[in-house]
């Protein structure tokens, strides 16, 4: 698994979860979901089928519109391999 050192946060989300950030008091872990939706990808997982493994735990994979980078940190992914991921990260490895 990556630890994520190196990795720089997104731009414009402000300070990490549970951090202070300059602006004021730490941002909440979970972000606020309503009616049972996830905010950022509706808790849908997609499967897709993995292209190639790159470096720093990511796959380059197909998601039948084109292709597109995820994280494989959390699965034992290898091309050929259909995922499914959630939120860019796969959460499991389907068929391999």
């Amino acid at each position: 698994m990556s630890s994520g050192a190196g990795r720089e946060p997104a731009v414009g989300l402000g300070p990490v979860a549970g951090q202070r950030g300059a602006d004021g008091p730490a941002r909440p872990a979970v972000p606020e979901c309503h009616d049972d939706v996830c905010v950022t990808c509706s808790d849908t997982a997609v499967p897709v089928t993995v292209v190639r493994l790159l470096a720093d735990d990511l796959a380059l994979v197909d998601t039948g519109s084109g292709e597109e980078e995820v994280s494989v940190a959390f699965v034992p992914a290898a091309p050929g391999d259909t995922i499914l991921v959630h939120a860019g990260e796969a959460i499991a490895v389907v068929t391999s």
